[in-house]
């Protein structure tokens, strides 16, 4: 990864620019075009070296939230993990070393069509969803410098 992207993606993981413009406002930041930043990100989402760009709110604070889990054969993990990753409600999912070893997390705009949306996974996946809702809430820094 050359300097440029790992700027970008080491100082913009907090404080993004809420512009009409972000990513002309990060480019002049970095000392390059908004059609370039736009461009490495593309290019870093089709490597696989992030996945989205977008912001992570509170649980609770605008829809509906909760982490849940699958129990899957090894087998199948990676097959479920891919129907579970394609669900528009789904922003990230995670292997565990548990018997329950596919942990994910639904956002919804409200607590009803989370629950649809729990049950579409568990049709589509052929598996029970366990949904763990929030009881106790922790803030997790999700930013990771990435060099010093």
């Amino acid at each position: 990864m050359d300097r440029l992207a790992k700027r970008l993606l080491n100082d913009f993981q907090r404080d993004f620019p809420l512009v009409s413009r972000p990513y002309a406002a990060i480019a002049e930041s970095l000392g390059t075009s908004e059609e370039a930043v736009m461009a490495m990100l593309e290019g870093l989402q089709d490597q696989g070296t992030i996945s989205r760009i977008g912001p992570v709110f509170r649980p609770h604070r605008l829809g509906a939230s909760t982490l849940a889990a699958l129990s899957v054969g090894p087998e199948r993990l990676e097959a479920v993990a891919a129907i579970v990753s394609r669900h528009p409600g789904v922003n990230h999912n995670y292997e565990r070393e548990h018997a329950i070893n596919l942990w994910f997390v639904v956002t919804a705009p409200d607590e009803a069509r989370l629950a649809e949306i729990l049950a579409e996974i568990a049709e589509a996946t052929a598996c029970d969803v366990i949904a763990l809702p929030l009881l106790e809430e922790f803030h997790i820094d999700l930013g990771f410098a990435l060099w010093g």
